[in-house]
């Protein structure tokens, strides 16, 4: 999934140094399991807010670059900017009208132009720093341009019933919390951090990918769980048997929970489009 880490003082460091590094066997297949869940729908919001030919789009945390390539190929738009900490994954299918940086985007002037589209996702519940953030990406956006992030919502909570798979969630949100900063308590006053960057109209949608045997979204939680054990076990919530058993939980009959909804916002900036086909 896209990922843009964040600075913070955290036992793990940040975003893919303790956990989900770039160089760890697999971590490219793990990110496109979460692509594979939830493109269409990033796509398809995408494409109804009007990106199109003429477009100018930057992509914060790129990740394995399969919404760059769409936005370019299924879209039309005139161009991407991709940009994540790490940029092994995007270099390895190159597409005209794609260019790459590489950059911490949580260092002051590492981004800097205007986008009819500033596009991120799953990127700012890693960082410690997402509000002062959401105003410097609400820099980037154009007159009549757009920003659009989407970050992951727990859904789980006191009432939710007691499976294998409920404590595996809460041991993972509390462990990267503990180790690497991941927070997802605020994202769901994501609209509200919109205006405040001065963007209106704002609006927001909740999409949630079905559990099911095999999916790409279990197969993400499987393979996340199994990168994030430690951090898990730390949390004193669940043993190693426990997060076996959430994992057997996943490719069941059995299954019957609610994954992490991926909450989207967007916001536009005041002005007319001066870019066009």
């Amino acid at each position: 999934m896209n990922a843009a880490p964040g600075q913070g003082a955290f036992e793990g460091g940040r975003y893919g140094e303790a956990y989900f590094r770039p160089g760890q066997a697999g971590e490219g297949e793990r990110i496109d399991y979460g692509a594979l869940a939830y493109d269409d729908i990033s796509l398809a919001r995408l494409r109804a807010l009007g990106a199109g030919p003429g477009w100018r789009c930057l992509d914060v945390g790129a990740g394995t670059g399969t919404v760059s390539r769409r936005l370019l190929g299924e879209a039309g738009v005139e161009s991407v900017l991709a940009v994540d900490r790490d940029v092994r994954f995007l270099g390895e299918r190159p597409v005209p009208g794609l260019d790459l940086l590489e950059a911490d985007i949580t260092a002051p002037g590492s981004l800097s132009g205007q986008y009819d589209l500033v596009h991120a996702r799953f990127v700012l519940m890693h960082l410690a720093e997402h509000e002062s953030l959401i105003t410097s990406l609400a820099a980037l956006v154009a007159p009549g341009g757009v920003l659009v992030l989407s970050d992951a919502v727990d859904l789980t909570s006191d009432v939710t019933p007691a499976t294998p798979y409920t404590a595996a969630m809460r041991a993972m949100w509390q462990g990267l919390r503990a180790t690497i900063g991941t927070d997802v308590s605020w994202v769901p006053s994501s609209p509200q951090l919109l205006r405040g960057a001065g963007l209106e109209p704002v609006a927001a949608e909740i999409h949630v990918p079905p559990l099911q045997p095999d999916s790409p979204i279990s197969r993400f939680w499987a393979d996340t769980w199994e990168r994030s054990r430690p951090a898990m076990l730390a949390t004193g919530l669940v043993d190693d048997a426990g997060i076996d058993a959430a994992i057997r939980y996943l490719v069941s009959d059995e299954c019957a929970a609610l994954s992490a909804g991926m909450l989207t916002a967007w916001g536009w900036k005041p002005g007319e489009r001066t870019s066009g086909p």
